[in-house]
C-alpha cells in the first residue's frame, strides 16, 4: 500500500494504491493547481471491505470500489516508511504533520531527532498564515494551528489586532517601574556605574494613539535616577514637543514639530518617536518624519519610572513641566509603546502586576478607535479605581448608566406615541373619503363589473414582487 505525489503533470496528482492479492488497484485526485507550491494539503486515504476513497483538501472524495475476490485484510509484514524508502533513489523533500494510522497519531518528530537526513519541526502554518499575526504580534505553531503571541505587542485579541485603550482624568496616574538592578538591593554603597549600568539606554522607540481637547498636556514621562527624563507634550500652542534631558547638569533640548495640525482638536491622532544616540526622528500621524539631532552625549543613564497621565512625583523635573505634570492628563490614550515595554496594555490587563501602580480613575475604553465619534462612549467596560496609589478593582457606573437608560426609554416612547397617533389620523381620513367616493359611485351610472384596467393591478403586484425580491448591494 502507497500514498504518494505522481510527478504526472507539474505534481498535481495525489496516488493512493493497494494491492490485496488480485492485483494493484489505484485511486488518485486531480488537483487544479501544483501542490509542490510550499503550502499545506492534507490528505485522507481509507480503505475498508467495501471501497477505498481519497480527498486531497477540500476537493471531492474520489473512490474506487473494491474487488470482490480480493482479502479482506492486508497482510504487511515490512516496515513503514515516511518520505521514501531504502530501495528508491528519490524521496519526499518537504514537511509531513499530523500523521494518523488507522485514527493513532505518529510521533514523527522523535524519530526525525534520530534518523539521518530528516530535521524535526516544519515552518508550519505560519509559513502560510504567519502574517494574520498584526501589530508586532509572533505566530506559535501547534499541532493543530497556530497562535498568535501578542505579549510584545501593545494590542491584544485573536491576531493582536485588537487595541487596548483608556480614558483618563486630571486625577489617573499610570506608572510602570522598571525593574531595578539587583545589586541595589545586595549593597548599597556599590559605585553608580556598575548599579545601572543594565539600564541605560542609547535609544527608544515610541508609540501612542491619543485624542483629546486639552492644552497643553503630558502625554508620556519617562524618569531616570540621575534627574533625566524624557517627555512627550502637547504644547500651548496645539503642536507636538519632544523634551529630552540625558545630561542632569544641562536643560533640557527641545523638539518641536513644525506639523500645522492642531492635535488637541479632539480628534484621534498617533505619534511615533525613534532615537537612536543623537538622531532623533518624530513623525505625527500619517506626517513627514522629522529629524532633530541632540547635543547630549546620547546616552539615557539609569531609567527609573515611565508615567501616563498626571505624574505625583514632580520633584526633578523642571519648573514649567513641572506644573504641566501637575495638572494630569485629560483624555484618550491607546496602544502605547517604549521599546518592549507596554504599560497601558499592562495595567488594563494586569493591574496587580508588580511593576505597575494606578492612581485614581483608570476606564478602559474604545476612545482609541477611529470610528469612536464620543471618546467616552464605553467608559463602563472596566473601571479601575484607587483613591490611595493601591490597585483594586472598582464598578461600573450603576446609577448613570440608569439614568441613561431612562432618558433614552422616555424618548422612544414619545416618538412611538407619535408615530401611532398619525396613523389613526392618516387611517381615519382615508376611511371616511371611501365612504364619500363610495356614495358618488351609488348615485352615477354604473359601470361594466370588469375594472378599467384589468392588467394594472397584476402588474403592479408583480412589480411590487419584484421590487421585493430586488437585492441592493451597498
Amino acid at each position: 500500500m502507497t500514498l504518494h505525489l505522481s510527478n504526472h503533470q507539474a505534481s498535481t496528482r495525489v496516488v493512493f494504491s493497494f494491492d490485496v492479492g488480485n492485483g494493484p488497484l489505484e485511486v488518485h485526485v486531480e488537483s487544479t493547481v501544483p501542490l509542490n507550491d510550499n503550502r499545506w494539503h492534507r490528505i485522507r486515504a481509507e480503505r475498508n471491505i467495501k471501497e477505498a476513497s481519497l480527498q486531497l483538501d477540500n476537493l471531492p472524495v474520489a473512490a474506487q470500489e473494491a474487488p470482490a475476490d480480493g482479502h479482506v485484510h492486508l497482510q504487511l509484514n515490512s516496515q513503514l516508511f515516511i518520505g521514501g524508502t531504502a530501495s528508491r533513489q528519490m524521496g519526499f523533500r518537504g514537511c509531513i504533520r499530523s500523521l494518523q494510522l488507522n485514527g493513532i497519531t505518529l510521533d514523527l518528530e522523535e524519530r526525525a531527532k534520530i534518523t539521518p537526513g530528516v530535521r524535526p519541526g516544519c515552518p508550519g502554518h505560519c509559513s502560510s498564515y504567519g502574517s494574520l499575526c498584526r501589530n508586532q504580534g509572533r505566530c506559535v505553531e501547534r499541532a493543530r494551528g497556530f497562535h498568535c503571541d501578542c505579549s510584545l505587542s501593545a494590542y491584544t485579541g485573536v491576531f493582536c489586532h485588537t487595541e487596548l485603550s483608556a480614558s483618563f482624568k486630571s486625577r489617573t496616574s499610570v506608572r510602570y517601574t522598571f525593574k531595578e538592578p539587583y545589586e541595589l538591593t545586595r549593597n548599597s554603597s556599590a559605585l553608580p556605574s556598575s548599579i545601572y549600568s543594565d539600564t541605560t539606554l542609547r535609544g527608544e522607540n515610541v508609540s501612542l494613539n491619543f485624542r483629546t481637547a486639552q492644552s497643553p498636556a503630558l502625554l508620556l514621562y519617562v524618569s531616570s535616577y540621575y534627574r533625566e527624563y524624557m517627555a512627550v507634550l502637547i504644547n500651548k500652542h496645539n503642536k507636538l514637543e519632544v523634551r529630552y534631558k540625558l545630561e542632569g547638569n544641562r536643560d533640557a533640548e527641545v523638539l518641536r514639530s513644525s506639523s500645522t495640525k492642531n492635535l488637541a482638536n479632539g480628534q484621534l491622532h498617533s505619534i511615533t518617536i525613534r532615537r537612536l544616540t543623537h538622531t532623533v526622528s518624530v513623525q505625527v500621524d500619517q506626517n513627514a518624519k522629522e529629524d532633530f539631532n541632540l547635543t547630549s552625549d546620547g546616552e539615557f543613564n539609569a531609567i527609573k519610572s515611565l508615567v501616563l497621565g498626571r505624574v505625583h512625583e514632580p520633584d526633578d523635573l523642571d519648573p514649567h513641566l513641572a506644573r504641566l505634570a501637575s495638572l494630569g492628563f485629560i483624555g484618550c490614550l491607546s496602544v502605547v509603546q517604549f521599546n518592549s515595554i507596554n504599560p497601558l496594555k499592562a495595567a488594563l490587563l494586569h493591574p496587580d502586576t508588580s511593576p505597575i501602580i494606578i492612581t485614581g480613575p483608570l476606564v478602559q475604553s474604545s476612545c482609541g478607535s477611529a470610528a469612536s465619534v464620543n471618546p467616552y462612549a464605553a467608559e463602563n467596560k472596566h473601571h479601575i479605581t484607587d483613591q490611595s496609589g493601591s490597585v483594586g478593582s472598582g464598578q461600573p457606573l450603576v446609577n448613570a448608566i440608569r439614568t441613561d437608560s431612562a432618558l433614552i426609554g422616555g424618548v422612544i416612547a414619545v416618538v412611538i406615541f407619535v408615530i401611532l397617533t398619525g396613523l389613526a389620523i392618516t387611517g381615519r381620513y382615508l376611511y371616511q373619503r371611501k365612504d364619500t367616493c363610495r356614495n358618488q359611485e351609488g348615485n352615477g351610472v354604473k359601470q361594466e363589473d370588469s375594472p378599467d384596467f384589468p392588467f394594472s393591478n397584476q402588474t403592479d403586484s408583480q412589480n411590487l414582487s419584484t421590487e421585493n425580491q430586488k437585492e441592493y448591494f451597498i
